[in-house]
């Protein structure tokens, strides 16, 4: 995609109008569009939100973050950052004020949140990335993004199974992760 082609769809994307309940982002000059998540997602992110204490951090759902040199702006379902860190003011939250970034997979969103949006949170430099997995009962935690473009990805993946406690360093906290729901019927897949 040409530097035009991008900024123009970057143009689209700020114009776009979405319909109520509709879910947009772009990612790498794609707008992709989904439903509304399920109500086991909405309980998870509730529980993680509630688990990151808001003196110390800000705990943001439906935030746009910008990356750099990305024709993308995801809205992960949670971003959490230092209270002293980021704008005052606009859309997009620049990835790299973010310390952490939450994904909850929902049946349409797998091959997504594992693939593309891990390389482009990598690409962004974000510090931790967290997919929280109610297909498969886990949580995956990647920390420690290299690389740039279609190539970056996170050096190390710590996969914690539901039920057991979830170290998130640079919160400093453990994520009790023993009320998380799963999601039934859905065919179970072979992610990370």
């Amino acid at each position: 995609m040409t530097a035009v082609s991008e900024r123009r769809m970057t143009e689209l994307f700020e114009n776009l109008e979405v319909p109520e309940g509709i879910k947009a982002e772009l990612l790498r000059g794609e707008i992709v569009m989904m439903a509304g998540p399920d109500l086991v997602h909405n309980l998870i992110v509730e529980d993680v939100v509630d688990q990151i204490p808001r003196r110390v951090w800000h705990r943001l759902q439906t935030q746009d973050v910008g990356v750099l040199r990305e024709a993308s702006e995801p809205q992960p379902d949670l971003v959490v950052l230092e209270r002293e860190a980021g704008p005052g003011s606009g859309r997009l939250m620049p990835s790299g004020v973010v310390t952490l970034v939450v994904e909850v997979v929902s049946k349409t969103s797998v091959q997504r949140d594992y693939g593309i949006k891990r390389s482009i949170y990598a690409a962004g430099e974000v510090p931790s990335y967290l997919i929280i997995d109610p297909i498969m009962a886990q949580c995956v935690l990647l920390t420690q993004p290299v690389g740039a473009g279609d190539e970056a990805d996170y050096r190390t993946q710590h996969i914690t199974k539901f039920g057991e406690p979830l170290p998130l360093p640079l919160l400093g906290l453990e994520l009790d992760t023993s009320t998380f729901g799963t999601l039934k019927g859905v065919r179970p897949h072979r992610l990370p």
